[in-house]
């Protein structure tokens, strides 16, 4: 039998600093993640996702349960456990930001106690695969943010783990650096390898992701397939049309089984939300028969069940 890229059982973490009250940071975490798979893990700041990923990697022991990669216990074969685990932190946390990619990419390797030449190979290797060979000579700090990141790529990857760590790793890019940055990430999976996802990005969990789990306040309230996460609101699907008549528009919105009508970006198109499925037919009859033929049905987003089960906290950045 296959082991899990990721498993834990009752995994709890509580800090009891002096002179304060305990606190639980994780509370019971059940969590598995198969091999191959993006897993997301969504949630507001505070939630715990940071302190389950410094467990995964041996920074932080578990206070209660147990956690496991790739069948190896985070305890018991730590040592084992960082050879299989890559970390890939956002902003400047795990680099040395005055001195080059290259020297930087050295540095990791001789942790991870590569032989010299291997350490040079493997370097060079990443640093040309992320982009950045051109690059490789100046300091990071005179990296933008996107290249920036790039380089906690290659450095997370020095040591050729099987499962990929990254916390928050898109946090402050613009959107075309972060594409990019999620590009060189299928790319990592299409190699083999796994990847937990932290984020607040949930058009990014939702685009790289195949299951998401959310956490808030220590505890693990849910885990589904993406594409199977609308079935975890009891709403029906929404309706998007499109016309020019704001008559149909007004129609629709006065049907008693339609809660909200709303504009997209797109001008002439709206989104119609019906209370039931059987209002969803009965709006789809209205729009055909007031002649639109540009109508859709879409189950509701991973937004709207992060919304439902979490609320708005930690939404806006």
């Amino acid at each position: 039998m296959t082991s899990y890229a990721v498993q834990t059982r009752g995994l709890r973490r509580v800090y009891t600093p002096r002179r304060t009250e305990p606190r639980v940071s994780l509370d019971g975490i059940d969590l598995e993640i198969e091999v191959g798979e993006v897993h997301g893990l969504l949630g507001p700041n505070g939630a715990g996702k940071t302190t389950l990923v410094k467990i995964l990697s041996t920074v932080l022991l578990p206070t209660e349960g147990s956690a496991a990669i790739l069948g190896r216990d985070v305890v018991r074969d730590r040592n084992e456990v960082r050879r299989l685990v890559g970390c890939v932190f956002g902003g400047e946390r795990g680099l040395y930001t005055r001195v080059s990619t290259r020297r930087n990419m050295l540095f990791w390797a001789s942790l991870y106690g590569l032989p010299r030449r291997e350490a040079r190979t493997r370097s060079e290797e990443l640093i040309e695969r992320v982009g950045l060979a051109e690059r490789a000579d100046e300091p990071v700090e005179n990296l933008s943010r996107g290249m920036m990141q790039r380089v906690h790529l290659a450095r997370g990857l020095i040591g050729d783990p099987k499962v990929i760590l990254l916390d928050e790793p898109t946090t402050g890019l613009d959107p075309v650096a972060a594409l990019d940055f999620q590009q060189l990430i299928r790319e990592m999976v299409a190699d083999g390898r796994s990847v937990l996802l932290t984020t607040h990005d949930l058009d990014e969990a939702e685009a790289m992701c195949g299951r998401v789990s959310m956490i808030d306040h220590g505890k693990l309230l849910m885990t589904a397939a993406v594409r199977d996460i609308g079935a975890r609101l009891a709403s029906a699907d929404r309706v998007d049309f499109r016309t020019e008549d704001v008559s149909v528009v007004e129609k629709v919105r006065s049907h008693p089984e339609v809660t909200e009508v709303s504009p997209l970006d797109v001008p002439g198109t709206y989104r119609a939300q019906p209370a039931s499925q059987q209002g969803v037919g009965e709006v789809i009859r209205l729009l055909l028969d007031a002649g639109v033929v540009s109508v859709s049905t879409t189950p509701p987003s991973l937004e709207e069940v992060y919304l439902h089960v979490i609320g708005d906290r930690g939404m806006a950045l």
